[in-house]
């Protein structure tokens, strides 16, 4: 998106942002650069999601940080896996910083 469209607040609203805990996170098997995470979303359950953060996390550094995602996009289908939502970070050209919470919160801790 360039710098010059904008949303309007109502197509903003419609995005549901939510704390999560990553629980476990797998390779993908034939994926150089995908992990499949399971999410706890609190009372939205549990959610695999696919991420391409292969490169830049072990999966030890992953298991337990809370993460901030976004949980009402519609499943994607992906390396023959289906992801149930989206892990946002901060891509700074090449380096990739997941977006945490400042402390820990209850997961399904709604982002307002």
């Amino acid at each position: 998106m360039s710098q010059n469209q904008t949303i309007s607040f109502e197509e903003f609203s419609r995005l549901e942002l939510r704390v999560g805990t990553i629980l476990a996170c797998e390779e993908v098997e034939n994926s150089y650069k995908l992990y499949k995470l399971t999410v706890d979303l609190g009372v939205l359950g549990k959610r695999e999601i696919l991420s391409g953060i292969k490169k830049d996390f072990s999966p030890e550094e992953l298991i337990g940080t809370q993460v901030l995602v976004a949980a009402n996009l519609e499943p994607k289908q992906m390396a023959g896996l289906v992801s149930e939502g989206m892990i946002l970070m901060a891509v700074d050209e090449d380096k990739v910083t997941l977006l945490v919470p400042q402390k820990k919160v209850k997961e399904g801790t709604k982002i307002e």
